[in-house]
């Protein structure tokens, strides 16, 4: 009665599980494999999605940055004129200025007892240019608020004192423990841009490769304490953010705001402003490399699961010359190989995920930048590790095409 209900074993698994410890082995190999594309894919996602998380955090349904600016990095600006401009084309509802820059930071905690931070600022920009650190300005009207970030839209009532600033929890430990510290007393005081600066609050964006912190300011306190021979006052804009009347189409607005504003300036979208911070972050040399190191990961992926499954079938080479005797068409040999295949590329897979996650976790402790292990990163592994697997095995049947029957007679 039980044989009715026994169930088959499908050739390729046993095969591969007839030899556990050469199956132990190729597991390991895949996994290898995959961790190594995990962390260079996956890196190179999150570093792309950090250097985007401002773009995402800007509330506008359109934004105008200059023409010759590829990337927030090089902080280029335009003049505030054609902001007023783009406000009075029809459909606009409101044209908010943002302000970006960069400045020296100085760590709190390495400030000298025998240098107070009551000096004069004379002497706090003597300090503040002994310090390496670097952090970017985020500078706006708190009167028009342009982040959609919650936390600095409760504080930002505390941008109205003078020099104070909101500081970036996820900044890089050089730039100091400021939230331990902020947890203590109500403010923090330190030295940016070589002036007296009292940290009063905490948001969160992170940083990158690229980036040490950010700090939020007000523009009123940005013109006063950061411009330099007429450059980065509020004359210059560095991203416009434009909100669209109820009703009106965003495609609609800017295309009109293409026809009125001259070509040095550009309209996006908000996903057309990610969306070009992506592609120059990806086509920067860290971002090429990681592409490399993923290709590398898949070379090895394939020659590693071909040496298994060569073995396997060198070892078995009579046994497949008796299936061909019997009637078996390479093609159905062929399934069996990629059988086998697919089985190393399951079993390798979800080791290697699990592992991945935790180095995921590991650097987002040691580098305090983000690195979350997204699912499109995952879904791509996923099909990387067939693909790599299943050529492996369409390679390996060449040598299955060699087994002749005549041999085994």
């Amino acid at each position: 009665m039980l044989q009715y209900f026994s169930i088959e074993v499908p050739l390729a698994w046993s095969q591969l599980f007839h030899q556990k410890i050469r199956l132990a082995v190729a597991t390991t190999g895949v996994c290898f494999a995959n961790i190594l594309m995990f962390t260079q894919l996956g890196i190179q996602a999150t570093l792309s999605q950090g250097t985007t998380r401002l773009h995402e955090s800007i509330a506008g349904d359109l934004l105008l940055i200059s023409s010759f600016s590829p990337s927030l990095e090089f902080q280029l600006s335009f003049p505030r004129a054609y902001l007023i401009q783009a406000d009075a084309v029809e459909g606009v509802a409101s044209a908010r200025p943002l302000y970006i820059s960069s400045t020296n930071w100085a760590n709190p905690q390495e400030l000298s007892q025998h240098h107070s931070l009551a000096k004069t600022d004379k002497t706090a920009e003597t300090e503040g240019n002994s310090f390496g650190n670097q952090v970017r300005i985020i500078a706006f009207n708190p009167i028009q608020p342009v982040l959609n970030i919650p936390e600095v839209n409760q504080q930002i009532q505390k941008l109205n004192s003078p020099d104070t600033v909101l500081f970036d929890r996820l900044s890089q430990p050089s730039l100091g423990a400021i939230p331990e510290l902020l947890a203590q007393q109500p403010e923090v005081a330190t030295i940016m841009g070589n002036r007296r600066t009292y940290v009063k609050g905490l948001f969160s964006m992170g940083s990158t490769l690229d980036l040490q912190g950010n700090a939020i300011i007000s523009d009123l306190s940005y013109a006063q304490n950061y411009a330099q021979n007429g450059q980065n006052s509020l004359d210059n804009v560095t991203i416009g953010v434009l909100s669209v009347q109820p009703g009106a189409t965003i495609t609609t607005v800017q295309k009109r705001l293409r026809n009125s504003l001259p070509k040095e300036i550009s309209v996006y979208t908000h996903e057309e402003f990610i969306q070009q911070e992506r592609q120059y972050q990806a086509s920067k040399p860290e971002g090429i490399i990681l592409t490399f190191g993923t290709i590398v990961g898949f070379v090895v992926g394939v020659i590693v699961v071909y040496q298994v499954l060569y073995v396997d079938v060198s070892e078995h080479l009579s046994e497949y010359a008796t299936l061909k005797a019997m009637g078996y068409s390479d093609r159905s040999l062929l399934q069996v190989v990629l059988q086998e295949a697919i089985i190393l590329a399951v079993l390798g897979f979800l080791p290697s995920l699990i592992a991945s996650v935790g180095i995921y976790q590991l650097l987002a402790i040691l580098t305090r930048i983000p690195l979350t292990m997204q699912l499109s990163v995952v879904v791509k592994i996923f099909f990387f590790t067939l693909i790599m697997c299943s050529l492996s095995g369409v390679i390996t049947f060449g040598k299955l095409l060699s087994a002749d029957p005549a041999d085994v007679f």
